[in-house]
């Protein structure tokens, strides 16, 4: 199995109000297809872990790697077209565009990427849609759906340019039981169906154990 993402010795601190380090030598692999989540109790560096993993945060030492290329030390411009690329961002929170169509969120990071015609974007994103069984939401507009469905256009929108890996920061803290469950099988197909890696930070125990393999932290360090 390929690995699509690596982290090497990573250490961080914060600075104020006083040096802390907030993550301790961090080591691991995820390979391509695995279906990983990362549990520990707040404060113990797993969103700091993932800012980091994401490109968002540059300010810490040791290496990361994505598609086996180093990219810490990387130039800003050229970080954010690999984000872009190849990595696919669930938040606790959709952040969608309300004024803005189902479909015209979906689009939006690949018309940021700006690698295929305008034309081409909306036909992936429909496709998108249509595999989360949402397709007949595509033209309303994002502020007239419900919570499970924003948290499905979220994802289609973490879909849209084939990321090598989805990132999720707490995707179903904010979702009813049934929603959760519907993110899950929709995170665990693609996983099995599409050879999708998946690494999501929750506090849901019971979405941790369906998954691959757990990371706990504690205090800063996996266990």
């Amino acid at each position: 199995m390929d690995i699509v993402l690596e982290a090497k010795h990573i250490d961080k601190y914060f600075k104020k109000p006083v040096k802390f380090q907030v993550l301790k030598d961090i080591n691991f692999q995820i390979k391509t297809g695995e279906f990983t989540s990362i549990m520990g109790k707040s404060g113990c560096g797993k969103s700091t872990l993932l800012y980091i993993l994401s490109t968002m945060d540059t300010n810490y030492t040791g290496e990361l790697y994505l598609q086996n290329q180093l990219i810490t030390g990387k130039d800003a411009t050229h970080l954010s077209y690999l984000r872009n690329k190849h990595i696919g961002f669930v938040f606790q929170f959709h952040y969608l565009l309300s004024e803005f169509t189902v479909l015209e969120n979906v689009m939006l990071p690949a018309k940021k990427l700006a690698e295929k015609s305008v034309v081409d974007i909306k036909q992936t994103a429909q496709n998108k849609l249509k595999m989360l069984n949402i397709e007949h939401l595509a033209l309303k507009k994002a502020s007239q759906i419900s919570g499970g469905e924003k948290q499905r256009v979220a994802i289609a929108r973490a879909l849209i340019n084939n990321p090598s890996i989805i990132m999720g920061d707490e995707p179903t803290g904010n979702l009813d039981s049934h929603n959760a469950e519907n993110v899950f099988s929709i995170f665990k197909q693609l996983s099995e169906e599409q050879g999708l890696s998946l690494l999501i930070v929750t506090h849901d125990e019971d979405f941790a154990k369906k998954t691959d393999r757990i990371l706990l932290m504690e205090d800063g360090k996996m266990l």
